[in-house]
């Protein structure tokens, strides 16, 4: 039997339920299209794409998971791994919803990028947080990793502890100890710990993110550069080491390495700038890499005052990018993955808790980017001015 469908074809009549079986099937077909092809698909994408409610896709993806084809997230799907692998009866039951403590030694400046990949990676996998801030202080590291643990609440921790002086192994082992695995954020422990099990890591690989900086001022032109590196942050160790590296390989000579904090709020900061700057002047430096943004800035304001041109007389790149676009001119600055080292956390612990210890320990370096802006555009490198009797009393 025949029917006249809409457009006046013809062809073999269907009941509505046949209708239905046949889309839920094209459906279904084109989600599992886009899941092979991308490896991870969101219930929002699909429903805008093919037209249907999002409620539609959730139940498309309901029957899917249920033969196993695909495995239910947050907001979406994935394709099954192999930890999956295992009886039906048993996948039926609801996956355990973890929770991850966090401390961070900070909640303003670099952590809330951390943070905010750390949240953002969490609600992708169902995952909760617990979010504590500490200080760059060992006691109250502790004080806040005991509080989490003792909560009971949590199967994870991703912490920032203070890892500089002699109370570092202290900590460390204190930490190897703790009843929950453990994976560090932009720290890094030594190569090896006398652990009951190496600990994990994941952190910026600052030390190339400053070789980027040296190469890019080397490639302008520049063979005279100093570094100057803000007191008391524990990046500064990795970018000595990046600083040494890069000029060893270049043939530059690494000993203008400055350690001092010179942001607009440090006691004395102008006089500590000016005295960097008779130092450029001494060994003919033509360019400069500042740690981190604010003082950076500090920098490109104080050289405005005095008359020296920016990149023409000196050149800057700075380290951290938080701010540095916002001056004037805009400063080129290295930038930390600091939201992909936040999510990279995220999965590495929700891998260790789905796998135990059968997984190997893992230690990852993200790489930064160098973001190329007017304070190092190419340009001839000059000598610096000599200072004027107006310029001396400034300083």
């Amino acid at each position: 039997m025949t029917s006249i469908r809409p457009g006046g074809h013809e062809g073999p009549e269907r009941s509505p339920a046949g209708s239905d079986q046949l889309f839920a099937l094209q459906r279904r077909e084109r989600l599992m299209d886009q899941l092979r092809l991308h490896g991870a698909v969101r219930v929002r994408d699909l429903a805008r794409d093919l037209s249907v409610s999002e409620l539609t896709i959730r139940r498309d993806i309901a029957a899917l998971a249920e033969r196993s084809l695909l495995t239910r997230v947050h907001g979406g799907a994935t394709l099954p791994s192999a930890l999956e692998q295992e009886p039906v009866r048993r996948r039926r039951l609801a996956t355990p919803a973890f929770t991850i403590g966090m401390v961070v030694p900070s909640l303003d400046f670099y952590w809330p990028h951390i943070v905010s990949g750390v949240r953002n990676a969490a609600a992708a996998h169902g995952v909760n947080i617990q979010l504590r801030g500490s200080s760059y202080d060992q006691l109250e590291d502790r004080r806040q990793i005991v509080r989490l643990t003792e909560s009971g609440q949590v199967q994870g921790l991703l912490l920032a502890p203070n890892l500089e002086g002699p109370g570092m192994h202290e900590m460390i082992d204190w930490i190897g100890k703790l009843p929950v695995p453990v994976i560090f954020v932009e720290r890094k422990t030594p190569e090896w710990t006398p652990t009951p099990h190496q600990l994990e890591w994941v952190r910026s690989d600052h030390a190339t993110g400053m070789e980027m900086a040296v190469r890019h001022l080397h490639t302008l032109g520049h063979h005279n550069i100093g570094l100057v590196l803000s007191k008391g942050s524990p990046t500064s160790a990795h970018l000595a080491e990046g600083w040494r590296r890069a000029c060893a390989e270049l043939g530059l000579c690494a000993d203008f390495l400055i350690r001092e904090s010179v942001a607009l709020d440090v006691p004395g900061h102008r006089r500590i700038i000016g005295d960097i700057l008779d130092s450029c002047r001494r060994s003919r430096t033509t360019a400069l890499i500042v740690h981190s943004d604010p003082d950076a800035l500090s920098v490109v304001q104080y050289l405005t005052e005095q008359g020296i041109r920016v990149p023409d007389d000196m050149a800057l790149v700075s380290y951290d990018d938080e701010v540095a676009h916002l001056a004037d001119p805009a400063i080129t600055a290295v930038r930390p993955p600091k939201a992909l080292v936040g999510r990279t956390a995220v999965e590495m612990m929700l891998a260790r808790l789905l796998e135990g210890s059968r997984r190997p320990a893992q230690r990852a370096l993200i790489l930064p980017e160098l973001m190329i802006r007017s304070s190092s555009l190419p340009t001839a490198p000059y000598p610096l001015p000599a200072p004027t009797t107006r310029r001396h009393q400034q300083l």
